[in-house]
């Protein structure tokens, strides 16, 4: 149990800082289209956020090789703190671009809130990895929850501004989570020493299974982002439902992206990683099947998304798994950095895709655009397993 201490922590950090997220994007497209200079750019600040991860997962890497986990998991912490005070400071001005500003830095924040599932792994034997990345997926169940609360209780802080005391009240729980990660250890155990030189990454790239990692992660992030995005978009502006029903579709999703992370780590342990992996996909390609095969109810909508996000928690958890096994201890902030670059490169461009995709392809084949990439995940797993089974014992 001691060993989970770390995991634990972890887990009610990415609480905190998850919660700071969740709040940007529900606020973020609100506040965007009362001071964006075009409505065409209402939906800019979230872009931007998504654009400060993509762009600071590589940054993030060298610097944690640097300084170390400890030290760059609470200075950013602190950093996405100060964003939120510049984000509430934008409102009352108000500066639109300022606020831009403002959801880079937590972007960039949320470059380094992705390493915790690593982090998490190095405390634990490594039959127990999938559990630990679990735990830390939890967190964001709190979050979902955290985050919208925090927006509509502290709204009205500042009388003169809405919401920016809502930004002003999340900078506190940055610092919060910068003091919970000040205490965590800063090197991996010694358990988990390895002596042997690392490789080059072209050599870690180069393995199979670090290549079905990566491709399966990239497609649960890639996938996921492009249908949600596009759904607000197809449900209110196309459809014309109201926004209360949008929301409990947006809440059915995230509940079905994080919910299954109580139980995700164990499935995964039990019957391993590759076959979760073709589970996972499969329940994306089921996302599909009900969206086009359906109708455009808000029932449809909520099962589509539901099970989408339930697909998405098994294949990433599970491929992030399988990552952790295809490099050594030395090896591990390149190989790490290098799959989240390709993952959240390719959740940003998704997302910024999405918009355009569902007004002018429409919800169905928006949908069945995804279909080579999930496809693509099981001929490439589906290879992995003949790789193996028949190299030698």
């Amino acid at each position: 149990m001691r060993a989970m201490r770390p995991v634990w922590m972890l887990a009610a950090t990415q609480a905190l800082c998850m919660s700071g997220s969740f709040l940007f994007f529900l606020l973020g497209g609100i506040i965007g289209s009362h001071f964006a200079p075009s409505p065409a750019l209402s939906t800019l600040p979230v872009s931007v956020m998504i654009a400060g991860l993509a762009a600071s997962v590589v940054p993030a890497g060298a610097l944690i090789h640097r300084f170390g986990r400890r030290a760059v998991f609470a200075g950013s912490a602190l950093q996405a703190a100060a964003g939120c005070v510049l984000a509430g400071w934008a409102i009352t001005q108000p500066d639109f671009w300022l606020f831009c500003a403002a959801a880079f830095l937590l972007g960039a924040n949320n470059a380094v809130v992705m390493q915790y599932r690593f982090a998490a792994t190095e405390y634990v034997a490594a039959g127990r990895a999938s559990r630990a990345i679990s735990v830390v997926m939890c967190g964001a169940l709190v979050a979902a929850w955290l985050g919208p609360e925090f927006a509509v209780r502290t709204s009205h802080l500042v009388p003169a501004a809405e919401y920016a005391g809502s930004f002003y009240a999340c900078s506190a729980l940055y610092v919060v989570a910068a003091v919970l990660l000040a205490q965590l250890p800063d090197s991996m155990p010694a358990s988990h020493v390895d002596p042997t030189p690392p490789r080059p990454l072209a050599e870690i790239a180069a393995q199979p299974a670090y290549r079905v990692a990566v491709l399966g992660a990239l497609a649960s992030y890639a996938v996921m982002s492009f249908i949600m995005t596009a759904t607000p978009i197809s449900m209110h502006v196309v459809d014309g439902h109201d926004a209360v029903a949008t929301a409990r579709v947006i809440q059915v999703h995230l509940l079905g992206m994080y919910v299954p992370s109580l139980a995700s780590g164990w499935i995964i342990a039990k019957f391993g990683d590759r076959p979760i992996i073709v589970v996972g996909t499969l329940l994306m390609a089921a996302c599909v099947a009900i969206a086009t095969l359906t109708g455009h109810a808000a029932l449809h909508y909520g099962w589509a998304l539901g099970v989408l996000g339930l697909g998405w928690n098994l294949l990433f958890i599970a491929a992030t798994t399988m990552l952790t096994r295809t490099y050594r201890a030395r090896e591990r902030i390149q190989a790490q950095t290098l799959n989240d670059f390709l993952v959240f490169g390719a959740q940003a461009t998704a997302s910024l895709l999405a918009g355009l995709a569902v007004t002018t392809l429409g919800w169905e084949r928006l949908n069945l655009v995804t279909l080579p990439l999930l496809a693509a995940v099981l001929i490439a797993v589906g290879a992995l397993g003949r790789r193996q089974a028949a190299a030698p014992a």
